[in-house]
């Protein structure tokens, strides 16, 4: 019995393998997916999140209308960015503000009273708002607009083409600080 006992205790820790070095990014504030994810980033199949800019234009259409999100450089290693998300006639979020960039996060704080912040996942390629918004936010959007679960794909890397994109009214979506 003793030893049946033993063979399951022992065969239970050989499972519970610790994770391996390579898996773990510590150094870089983020956590590396699967195996595959750290193979296609040491090929350079894909982009390491963790070394790509956040700057860039990021831009969706849809048939409600089209979601924009610019990001440009600003003083002091910070980040400008714009904001426009449509969901149809009357239904829209606008809004800008400094960003920040904490691992695998994008933090946007919105400029004006209600003090909106949003931690927005990054990787790489898209930029994903949750799917639940603190109530500051709600000042942003008209009618039954929300920033709620809104996904950015990236469009471009380059600050230029960030500087140039408009919101809807024809005015510049991302100002220079």
């Amino acid at each position: 019995m003793r030893l049946t006992s033993l063979s399951a205790l022992l065969l239970l820790a050989a499972c519970q393998r610790a994770e391996p070095p390579a898996a773990r990014s510590a150094d870089r504030g983020t956590q590396i997916g699967s195996s595959l994810e750290r193979a296609a980033i040491a090929a350079g199949a894909i982009a390491d999140p963790a070394r790509t800019s956040a700057v860039g234009l990021y831009q969706r259409s849809h048939e409600a209308g089209r979601d924009t999100l610019c990001i440009v450089p600003a003083s002091k290693g910070r980040m400008r960015f714009g904001l426009e998300a449509q969901f149809g006639e009357g239904q829209a979020c606008h809004g800008e503000g400094h960003a920040r960039r904490t691992g695998d996060k994008l933090i946007l704080s919105f400029s004006g009273g209600d003090r909106c912040i949003v931690v927005a996942q990054y990787d790489g390629d898209q930029i994903a708002l949750p799917g639940v918004v603190d109530l500051k936010c709600a000042g942003l959007c008209e009618g039954r607009g929300s920033l709620e679960g809104v996904s950015f794909p990236r469009l471009s890397s380059d600050a230029a083409a960030a500087l140039r994109v408009q919101d809807s009214d024809g005015s510049s979506l991302c100002e220079p600080d």
